[in-house]
């Protein structure tokens, strides 16, 4: 096959996403992982975890779970792999060391390879001085030739050594990528490269074309980043005598400025996309425009979708520029479109988490409990990002209680809270600070901030008052958003300054601002936040006159401080 047409007729495709466990998976890992998901499905192929441990300083079991568990949110699951046996494990490096030692020693005995003593001091002062005279920096062959018995003297004399392949530098190494098309390389570039620090510790190019060939991997989707370990694996397929896979190269993730993508623009890890409240559904639909362009102008794709409609042909070569803002319109795009009883839910555990509820349910199971990670509560440690309930959280009887007045709210409540930011929500996360109001007991703000432009604080006041007479009068029954803002908007017409017409005469100028402004901020004590209707409405009756009362009594302390501090003022 030399061309992406013929993809689509070839039958038995394997391939694979290869992370390692040296850190957790970021923003680039998952987009390869995605791309190559989506190639596997839309060819009726194999689509292959493996976990390339064989770092064994750096490689830690929490990236692994990291790995693992990241996958699984996306949706991306991978037909073998851990916990998926298909045949052609193991499929962790660190398990395969037998292997990898074993085609070792073929090389070895059929003089490919060799044992390279040169100490790595000498051999960073020779790479320094190819760079400075402008050569490639490649191994001079100083062991190349050693014999047998001489590399054993090295070896009883305590000599560490290397294991190198033999690149007889013969033809060009060419290679048609899937993605960029025919690629060359010069031999006179390779040199005799490193494979091994010795017969049980593999290096990457030389356990990834071993493991390549044991999984029957036909095409390799990776990042551009690897194009330069492309012929080193060519080489040692030729020389172990595998068959060489189709290799497909994907642009890198650039920043905005198209410089490399580092963490102030974004470079973090997708699990702190997901701690921040980011749908999978979102990451997956934004990842996959990073690189990819649909045939139409579309914007909004389902997993599903992609199954269908993902091809590498309409894969760019260029760099995609990550765009946050995107990314944010992306997810608040899915989070207005969920139910609103699911995105309470979701948003339950950054609520508890932030201290402003507590969920308390003897009689429920413990690990039914959404709590956040690493959070405790009644003492123990549960692990959660996501609910993930046996049942639906409106359908348990489960209390919660507001930390701070000890109120007890109901899952409905909770849902009038959470509806009213489902326009605005751009992350999950976000809730914490949009409604943390909803469950104090006292909120805490500055005097200034009720201050509607050029208003004296007996002006506020006032104003404070014919919010209060006016709510004072709305019955029960009539508690509703349309009505409160009936009530108040004929109000608001009749609050503020005087104004003198072209005419000389003087009329209301009912500028809205001066009653709504303060009552707002009494109630929620942010400068920006709902509708002063919509806020009543949720918080009740009780609730609303009890804010505005200490709305004014902290009008009131502050005029006595100031008389205060004018009194001493004057006494000095």
């Amino acid at each position: 096959m030399d061309s992406l047409t013929d993809v689509k007729t070839e039958k038995g495709i394997r391939t694979r996403f290869a992370p390692s466990p040296t850190g957790f998976l970021q923003l680039g890992n998952i987009r390869t992982a995605l791309f190559t998901y989506l190639f596997a499905r839309k060819n009726q192929g194999v689509f292959i975890l493996r976990i390339e441990d064989t770092d064994k300083e750096r490689s830690k079991p929490e990236y692994e779970k990291d790995i693992l568990e990241t996958m699984k949110w996306l949706g991306l699951n991978w037909d073998e792999g851990p916990e998926v046996d298909g045949g052609f494990g193991p499929y962790r490096q660190s398990e395969k060391l037998d292997v990898y030692e074993k085609y070792l020693r073929q090389l070895l005995e059929e003089n490919k390879v060799f044992y390279c003593f040169c100490p790595e001091e000498e051999l960073e002062i020779q790479r320094q001085y190819q760079l400075s005279q402008g050569q490639p920096m490649i191994y001079s062959g100083k062991c190349r030739d050693l014999s047998p018995a001489a590399a054993q003297e090295n070896f009883r004399q305590g000599k560490k050594a290397i294991i190198r392949l033999k690149n007889n530098q013969g033809e060009k190494t060419v290679f048609d990528d899937l993605i960029r098309g025919r690629i060359e390389f010069e031999p006179g570039l390779i040199g005799d490269f490193s494979i091994a620090k010795g017969l049980r510790e593999p290096l990457y190019n030389f356990s990834c074309v071993i493991d390549d060939f044991d999984m029957k991997i036909t095409h390799v989707v990776r990042g551009e980043d690897h194009v330069s370990n492309t012929p080193k694996q060519i080489l040692l397929q030729q020389a172990l005598g595998f068959p060489t896979p189709k290799y497909a190269h994907l642009s890198m993730i650039l920043a905005p400025d198209r410089s490399k993508l580092s963490k102030r623009h974004g470079a973090v890890p997708v699990r702190e996309y997901r701690e921040e409240g980011y749908l999978a559904e979102a990451l997956i639909n934004f990842l996959v425009l990073l690189g990819w362009h649909p045939e139409d102008e579309r914007e909004i794709f389902s997993l599903k979708s992609l199954l269908k409609e993902f091809s590498l042909e309409r894969v760019q070569k260029s760099g995609a520029v990550f765009n946050q803002l995107r990314l944010d319109w992306l997810n608040g795009f899915y989070l207005r479109n969920l139910s609103l009883e699911s995105l309470t839910e979701k948003c339950l555990p950054y609520l508890i988490k932030a201290g402003l509820i507590k969920v308390s349910a003897e009689s429920i199971p413990a690990q039914l409990i959404p709590v956040p990670t690493e959070e405790k509560w009644r003492e123990q440690k549960y692990e959660i990002s996501e609910l993930s309930l046996s049942k639906k959280v409106s359908e348990l009887s489960l209390p919660k209680k507001v930390e701070e007045s000890q109120e007890i709210v109901e899952f409905d409540y909770l849902t009038r809270v959470v509806g009213l930011y489902q326009q605005r929500l751009k992350k999950l996360s976000e809730i914490v600070e949009l409604t943390d109001f909803f469950f104090k007991d006292k909120i805490v703000y500055s005097f200034e901030l009720l201050r509607w432009k050029e208003m004296k604080d007996k002006e506020i006041k006032e104003s404070l008052s014919v919010a209060e007479k006016t709510l004072e009068k709305v019955k029960t029954e009539d508690w509703q958003k349309q009505n409160l803002e009936t009530v108040l908007l004929a109000a608001a017409e009749k609050t503020g300054p005087k104004v003198q017409q072209a005419d000389f005469r003087v009329k209301d100028r009912g500028d809205r601002g001066y009653l709504l402004w303060p009552l707002r901020v009494a109630l929620s004590g942010k400068k920006a936040s709902a509708s002063p209707f919509e806020i009543t409405e949720v918080l009740g009756q009780e609730k609303t006159l009890k804010r505005i009362k200490q709305a004014k009594m902290l009008l009131e302390k502050n005029n006595k401080t100031l008389f205060s501090c004018f009194a001493r003022s004057n006494k000095s």
